[in-house]
């Protein structure tokens, strides 16, 4: 089968950024029937060391220090934004403006005005794009989605939602920006919340009302130090400054076919350490999962018999694209995995001019129920969602 090099750009070299050069690379290996070979070009970031590091390990041909060069550079067709909150907005727009498409993490800005300009830059361009809500695309969740849209669960009657990770739990963890509302925008709501809103949406539809609350749990963080530093620098004695959004949400939700429920998220957990999740419940079944154990899924089919009660359904070849990845059942998937698919789904979109991975169009839907749960936080009251583009990447 031909195919065609797309020139890849990067925007920030972190974790992220060195993730999304990882899965391009994998891409055609778990998908060969792609027409789009991706070829990395140039990235940016502001660090000497993250710039050679993407020459020298990513494969980069080049790299700078000024994002603007990778928006302009004529070999690139492709940009992947893995750049913090506050910079979302800029680095979109130009990217779109240019006619580029692009791979983004959420939340995709720090507030629903940045989500919504973002979005209706990318729908003005006519470009196509990925927003980083990996989750979604994990094999179990996937057996999950085909059980409630097969009817096997029955009805769905209820949900709980939740997004429990301890990577602000160390009181000690230096103020970084995503400590800081002009900065990050909304706490754990933008960071964590975001990515449980978006697989129940996934799973079940939109969500049309929320009634929510939040709270700063550890309310003063140390200053970091000269250079470069991240929420897990642990900082001892020097001064402090306060955070200024919530480390913990809760909110109670409506659903648009009819489920209720809850979801919560916390980042200060003590014991759960990356434990995005589900139960949902049915008037037939139920079906709960739980990141930590990703390639795991429990089901209960029909409300009787003496062996009653959940069993434990391990990811095989037979559900969503573990087959890509392994040849049998139980053989574990992991995190860099599912941004494999991710990757795939983008260059898909691109390929085929149709949207087929999570779009910006979802991550607005998302945007608009975690910033009514932040309104929603403030007067104690249900508030209805706004109406935006339906999630529309179930797979």
């Amino acid at each position: 089968m031909s195919t065609t090099e797309l020139g890849i750009g990067l925007i920030s070299v972190g974790w992220m950024g060195k993730l999304h050069s990882r899965s391009y690379d994998r891409v055609n290996y778990h998908y060969p029937e792609l027409g789009l070979r991706p070829r990395l070009i140039i990235a940016a970031d502001v660090l000497a060391e993250q710039q050679e590091f993407a020459r020298a390990a990513l494969g980069y041909a080049q790299a700078t220090d000024d994002w603007r060069d990778v928006v302009a550079h004529p070999d690139v067709q492709a940009i992947s934004i893995t750049a913090p909150n506050y910079l979302h907005r800029e680095i979109a727009s130009a990217v779109a403006a240019a006619g580029k498409h692009f791979w983004i993490e959420k939340p995709v800005g720090r507030t629903i005005e940045d989500a919504i300009a973002v979005a209706d830059a990318a729908e003005a361009a006519g470009i196509r794009t990925a927003v980083g809500f990996n989750y979604r695309h994990a094999p179990s969740v996937s057996h999950a989605r085909e059980l409630i849209t097969s009817g096997r669960l029955g009805r769905i009657t209820h949900v709980r939602g939740r997004f429990l990770n301890d990577y602000a739990a160390e009181p000690n963890g230096a103020l970084s920006w995503r400590f800081q509302r002009d900065r990050a925008g909304l706490g754990v709501l933008g960071d964590l919340m975001t990515h449980a809103v978006d697989l129940l949406q996934s799973l079940l539809g939109p969500i049309t009302e929320v009634s929510a609350l939040t709270s700063i749990m550890i309310p003063e963080r140390p200053l970091p130090g000269d250079g470069p530093s991240t929420h897990f620098a642990v900082i001892e004695g020097g001064p402090t400054a306060p955070v200024d959004n919530e480390d913990y949400a809760a909110g109670l939700l409506r659903f648009a076919d009819g489920p209720v429920g809850t979801v919560e998220a916390s980042r200060v957990t003590v014991g759960p350490r990356c434990q995005i999740g589900f139960e949902i419940y049915g008037t037939e079944g139920s079906v709960a999962w739980n990141f930590e154990r990703m390639n795991e899924l429990e089901v209960c089919l029909g409300r009787g018999g003496p062996d009653h009660g959940y069993r434990t359904v391990l990811a095989g070849p037979g559900h969503g694209d573990y087959g890509r990845f392994q040849p049998g059942p139980a053989i574990s998937m992991s995190y860099d995995d599912l941004k494999v698919v991710e990757a795939a789904l983008f260059l898909r979109s691109i390929e085929t001019g149709e949207q087929v991975a999570p779009g910006v169009a979802d991550a607005l839907t998302a945007s608009h129920v975690v910033d009514t749960m932040a309104r929603s936080a403030e007067n104690g009251g249900w508030l209805k969602v706004p109406a935006t583009v339906p999630a529309g990447a179930v797979r």
